[in-house]
């Protein structure tokens, strides 16, 4: 199970720098099943994987001038302070049994696996239906529609905060709609925001969470092994059929913790 949870850490890597997204909606679930980590301490060391490769990532786009810097900072600042109070208060408080049904105990970890598999079914969705075209040219907006975009930083921020997601599958098409950023400065200015929520959200984790550094630290460099190669990759592979044919594979995924978690 450890030698799978290792390949799969470099399709994380790979997703993120192909698609800006989607590999991280696969980082609790690796540390869970395959590594054998609890859920709770899985949604930490999460956003450690994931912000460090997604910084690693966001070198490449920054170079190329593919990050709108002030979006990411409109963007991110309520999303850092949802990370913040998610990770400090919401989740510390959140009993480890949450609630019983005819006798059988729902538990703090179950819950969280639970959110997480709606979640990676809500990802898929993304994924597969693909983009949908801007009602105007995909241009940069001269008055950027600052409410919504806070709005959403908001809620992204909950979600990392949460269950340990970066959440580009959000925040990709936040950027292109609410935006109008080119899909490629959307992957790029997403890295970012992505980076900056996990790592901090991790950081906020420490007094909570007993940290495997070891463990974290081979996975987290097998991830940027695989952001770099699909960074690599990314304008020679065809997104259209990339990016569905993941979304399928998190569909089947979502299920299998579902019925996993349902069915005990």
């Amino acid at each position: 199970m450890v030698i799978a949870g290792y390949l799969a850490s470099v399709l994380i890597g790979i997703s993120l720098g192909l698609i800006g997204g989607g590999g991280s909606i696969l980082t609790v679930p690796v540390l869970v099943y395959l590594f054998g980590i609890d859920p709770v301490s899985a949604t930490a060391d999460s956003l450690f994987i994931v912000g460090v490769t997604s910084a690693v990532g966001s070198v490449a786009y920054l170079k190329k001038g593919l990050v709108h810097v002030r979006t990411a900072v409109i963007f991110g600042i309520p999303s850092i302070g949802a990370v913040f109070l998610t990770r400090a208060y919401i989740l510390p408080f959140i009993p480890e049994t949450v609630f019983s049904i005819a006798g059988i105990a729902v538990t703090k970890g179950a819950l969280l696996m639970l959110l997480f598999a709606v979640l990676m079914l809500l990802a898929s969705y993304s994924m597969i239906r693909g983009e949908r075209k801007p009602a105007c040219s995909p241009v940069l907006r001269q008055h950027p529609r600052y409410l919504p975009l806070i709005m959403q930083g908001a809620f992204i921020g909950l979600i990392t905060g949460l269950v340990g997601a970066g959440g580009g599958f959000l925040i990709i098409p936040a950027l292109v709609n609410l935006q109008k950023l080119p899909v490629k400065t959307a992957i790029g200015t997403s890295l970012v925001i992505i980076s900056v929520n996990s790592l901090l959200g991790f950081f906020f984790s420490l007094t909570h969470n007993a940290v495997q550094w070891g463990l974290l630290g081979v996975i987290a460099f097998i991830a940027i092994a695989g952001i770099l190669v699909g960074s690599y990759f990314s304008g020679k592979v065809n997104g259209k059929i990339l990016k569905p044919a993941f979304g399928w594979f998190v569909l089947v995924m979502g299920i299998y913790i579902l019925v996993k978690e349902l069915v005990r």
